[in-house]
């Protein structure tokens, strides 16, 4: 009867079964599969993208609630032009002298017009709607409710007409949204980790079948089970390595063009969603987490799938 390639090899090195080190060499050093590197590599390109607009979402909501913190806008609403423009000078003045305001101005009727012409057209905006007289005002120490209740009641008796409010309510349904987005974001990074982790399983597992026969002669000269995982803790992580270093290139790629469209645009809310250093800093740490759970996950299943086996 014919010995095992295995075997002869064994007995060729003078292997006996107490020499478990040296017969775990024996074992194939196969890849866990070729498609491997490029299913990593589109994972972490994947996890890069979606962290990077986390990430942007994220500094532009706290851009946004940093800038509208302190600010509130008086509104004048009476539709006689001459009684709004004397309580809007009333208010100011008043708002003016008060500790709690560090800086206001008065918005010109011109350019509310300006800002209202795509709504109510070229003509003269009065004629169709009466417009409010504005007023801009940053507080001092933010926008809190008994600051702005206490504001109302200096506007009661001489300008009857005021409405004060806070920038940040108009803005609030957009932080919202803009919340949700990094959420759903994170919860994208987390699917494509759990998608990893089950291709590496499943990878493994086709190895370790492909290699059964192999595997129980090198327990049978000595090898143990952390012996045979580490050697597919090494396959794995080659492919680890070469996938997150693609992927991160495509991704950050990706982002960065994708950061130059949206500033293009030269808008300020958009423009304050950029990626910081600290940022790009969380991106290149992906690839990674991307080995680091690869070699783990790979090295779980083996050791998993050899108990069972043997």
């Amino acid at each position: 009867m014919k010995k095992p390639p295995v075997v002869t090899r064994a007995v060729e090195c003078g292997l006996s079964p107490f020499r478990g080190r040296r017969a775990a060499h024996l074992l194939p050093q196969a890849r866990l599969g070729g498609p491997m590197p490029w299913v990593i590599a589109i994972m972490v390109a994947l996890v890069v993208l979606a962290a990077g607009g986390g990430l942007a979402l994220g500094n532009l909501a706290d851009r946004a609630r940093g800038e509208l913190a302190g600010s509130a806008t008086v509104q004048i609403v009476e539709a006689d032009p001459a009684l709004r423009a004397q309580q809007a000078q009333a208010a100011a003045a008043i708002l003016a002298q008060d500790s709690a305001v560090a800086s206001l101005s008065v918005v010109p009727q011109e350019t509310v017009a300006q800002l209202l012409e795509p709504w109510l057209g070229t003509d003269d905006p009065e004629q169709t709607v009466p417009l409010p007289a504005l007023i801009d005002m940053r507080l001092r120490d933010g926008a809190d409710a008994a600051t702005l209740d206490r504001l109302r009641s200096l506007l009661v008796d001489h300008a009857p007409s005021a409405r004060i409010d806070t920038q940040a309510q108009w803005l609030a349904p957009v932080l919202s949204a803009l919340s949700a987005l990094g959420w759903m974001a994170l919860g994208l990074i987390a699917l494509l980790a759990f998608t990893g982790a089950a291709a590496v399983w499943l990878a493994a597992r086709n190895a370790l079948g492909a290699n059964r026969e192999t595997i129980e002669i090198v327990h049978l000269l000595g090898g143990n089970d952390d012996q045979i995982a580490r050697i597919f803790q090494r396959s794995i992580f080659a492919d680890a390595l070469v996938g997150g270093v693609l992927g991160l290139v495509v991704g950050a790629m990706a982002v960065w063009l994708m950061g130059a469209q949206f500033a293009a645009l030269d808008s300020g809310l958009v423009s304050g969603g950029g990626l910081e250093t600290s940022d790009w800093l969380v991106l290149a740490l992906v690839p990674v987490g991307a080995v680091v759970l690869a070699v783990y996950t790979a090295r779980l299943t083996v050791l998993a799938s050899l108990r069972k086996m043997l």
